[in-house]
């Protein structure tokens, strides 16, 4: 679903446009109309290329909001780029969403998976050898808080919560 005034920044992308962004309809539309003072949600297939693309949504967001703190903006694009990944290696999910508003100075990332990880991800020290592991770490020393909450489907969210006023 395209996002309108009044509904909100509420997408959907196919595998089909995931694998074709940014020569998609949606993506010339967005990058054209990006809804202003909405929170943005957008649902994806668990699909790698889909990281980017959330990176992209999450950037024209971010502009339509005026966000142009670069320390909050990295941290935003991180939390995304991570708490995606993870979901598309950890779970079973089929689709994944990923949510980002604004909150008086704070502006609230979520990513939210439908379940089936193998078990419950919390921050550790990987190896210097080790080519993953680290995301949860960078995460926590990049927001002012993290955490995760049980759905009622069985799915987890993340949420990070970033400073917007430094």
């Amino acid at each position: 679903m395209l996002p309108t005034a009044r509904s909100g920044a509420q997408i959907a992308l196919s595998p089909r446009e995931i694998e074709q962004w940014p020569k998609t309809a949606s993506a010339r539309a967005l990058a054209d109309d990006w809804p202003t003072r909405q929170p943005a949600s957008f649902r994806v297939p668990t699909l790698e290329r889909a990281v980017p693309v959330c990176r992209h949504l999450a950037r024209l967001w971010m502009d339509s909001e005026d966000i142009t703190d670069e320390n909050a903006r990295s941290a935003a694009l991180l939390v995304i780029s991570e708490l995606m990944t993870n979901a598309i290696v950890h779970t079973n999910s089929v689709s994944i969403t990923g949510r980002l508003r604004k909150a008086g100075d704070w502006l609230l990332v979520e990513v939210q998976d439908e379940g089936g990880a193998t078990a419950v991800p919390h921050p550790h020290r990987a190896g210097y050898a080790n080519e993953s592991g680290r995301g949860l770490v960078l995460i926590a020393q990049s927001v002012q808080a993290l955490g995760t909450r049980l759905e009622t489907d069985g799915g987890r969210t993340f949420w990070a919560r970033i400073s917007l006023t430094g």
